[in-house]
Order: structure tokens, then sequence, then C-alpha cells
């Protein structure tokens, strides 16, 4: 089989957004410099969202952070404290297959 398929997942991507290309790439860097994460992709979106009572319009740069479940909690805290939003966006989402070889990448990367 090609693809992977995990009843209990052992993988997550986390997602955060930032003000800005440099401090998206800083961040990245950071991430997997310090192996929380395999991969830490960007690309650059427009939000709309509420804060504090009113709709805000901005343009973000969209972190996609591949790492382990074991790694989950600390890349969370690692992004708290090396972010500059007051409350940033940090969405873990489950994977639950992929290709076998690009998960064992993962692992491999994040120090299994």
């Amino acid at each position: 089989m090609i693809i992977t398929m995990f009843r209990k997942t052992n993988f997550v991507i986390v997602s955060t957004t930032t003000d800005s290309m440099g401090k998206a790439v800083k961040l990245a860097e950071k991430i997997v410099k310090s192996r929380l994460a395999a991969c830490v992709q960007s690309a650059p979106i427009r939000s709309i969202y509420r804060w504090k009572g009113k709709v805000e319009k901005a343009n973000e740069y969209l972190l996609i952070s591949k790492t382990r479940v074991s790694l989950a909690d600390r890349l969370v805290s690692f992004i708290r404290k090396n972010h500059s939003y007051e409350v940033p966006e940090i969405v873990i989402t489950p994977v639950t297959g992929g290709l076998k070889e690009y998960l064992s990448w993962i692992d491999k990367e994040t120090g299994k």
C-alpha cells in the first residue's frame, strides 16, 4: 500500500498566522531548527475576522507545520512564546494518512 492510513494518528499539522513574511520566515526557521516540525510551509493569505467587537481585514502569512503528535504541545508552547500576536491562531489538525515514506521522513527529521 502506497498510502498509510492510521486508526490512531501519529502526525499532526499545526497551523498559525503572522503579519509579515519576515516574521513567517523567522518563525518557520526557528521551528525547523528546533526539530519541532520536519517542514513548515508558508503562504500569503487575506484574513477577515472579528476582533474586540469589530470586523477586521489583514494580509497575513499562513504557516503549516508538519510534526508528530508527541511534539504538538511543545510546538504550541514554542509558537506562543515566539509569536507577536496577543492571541495567535494555533490550530492542530490530525493527519489520518499519507505517503508512508513522507511520514517516515517527518519521524526522522523531528528526532525520532
